[in-house]
């Protein structure tokens, strides 16, 4: 199986910029809604989405540089054990999320279990404090964490909008997205994973956000290019913008060209700090590809002769 980092295309002492921005790159090219016909980049997708989960986790990444889990996040069993009775991994319901359950046969517990737990009269056979009277009583294992991957749209993500989910107890809650929300973020529900005898596990839900068939994204900014007519260019005009909040009335200046833009404060992604980023808006002059008026008017316009490539020295 290839190295996380080396599916994320990174070095193996990338800072955590340095993923993240490695596995935007990749979510981009690869996501599904990208490539319907292409199940190769769904599987790819895939992998990058669980090596970024997995090294975006602070202590997880340690584990797995010390080799002490594998790419997947199991432990590694030491040479010579793994496999007994006493141990495994345990699937948690609705999702990917495994526990590891033991290294091997715990001897306190088969003793207990032989003695009643407890200290007879006449003392332990063996010796040794296997009943009530000797060593620790192992704390009660909590139930496994339940993994889930919440699909967020775009414009949703970005108004933080809260997200209905339904867990796999059936239970349907309400999920407030987090400042700064990007593809990959996972959110702890506490108490919301499987039972166990010392208490429910957690739900971690990873967000993925959709991409958008005009918005994108660019860090805490949104753009968009926008079509406008050549008289709104030429003579400027309040025209209507769509932004990830609602659509807006946008002031296109005076003898605008295509490629100018303009700056909607305040409408972009929220940040960490609770400030948010803005719309860029990109004017893109649409003229008609036959239009007999226009053309008649070109031939006869005496600043047709210049050179808008001067500049460029050609």
């Amino acid at each position: 199986m290839a190295d996380l980092y080396s599916r994320l295309g990174v070095q193996r002492g990338a800072d955590e910029a340095d993923i993240k921005k490695a596995y935007r790159k990749l979510a981009k090219e690869l996501h599904p809604d990208r490539n319907k016909d292409n199940p190769k980049a769904a599987e790819r997708f895939a992998e990058v989405t669980a090596a970024y989960d997995l090294l975006s986790d602070k202590d997880k990444r340690a584990l797995y540089d010390r080799g002490e889990i594998d790419e997947n996040g199991n432990p590694r069993a030491p040479f010579g054990f793994g496999g007994g009775a006493g141990g495994g991994f345990r699937r948690g319901a609705g999702g990917a999320t495994f526990e590891f359950e033991g290294d091997g046969a715990d001897f306190g517990d088969i003793f207990e279990g032989l003695f009643g737990g407890g200290r007879r009269s006449g003392g332990n056979p063996f010796g040794g404090g296997f009943g009530g009277g000797g060593g620790r009583a192992r704390p009660l294992r909590r139930g496994a964490d339940v993994a889930y991957r919440l699909a967020v749209p775009f414009e949703e993500a970005a108004s933080l909008k809260p997200q209905r989910v339904t867990l796999s107890s059936g239970r349907t809650i309400d999920l407030k997205l987090p400042l700064g929300v990007e593809s990959g973020t996972q959110m702890r529900l506490a108490g919301q994973g499987e039972e166990g005898p010392g208490g429910k596990g957690d739900a971690i839900v990873t967000i993925d956000i959709r991409p958008h068939r005009f918005f994108r994204r660019d860090e805490d900014d949104v753009r968009l290019d926008l079509p406008i007519g050549l008289d709104e260019a030429v003579k400027g005009a309040q025209v209507k913008a769509p932004t990830v909040d609602g659509a807006v009335m946008l002031t296109v200046p005076r003898g605008s060209t295509s490629g100018k833009t303009l700056r909607l404060k305040g409408r972009g992604f929220h940040r960490k700090d609770g400030s948010r980023g803005d719309q860029l808006v990109t004017l893109i002059v649409d003229i008609p590809s036959e239009d007999a008026e226009l053309r008649e008017f070109v031939e006869k316009w005496k600043g047709a002769g210049r050179n808008p490539r001067a500049g460029l020295g050609v």
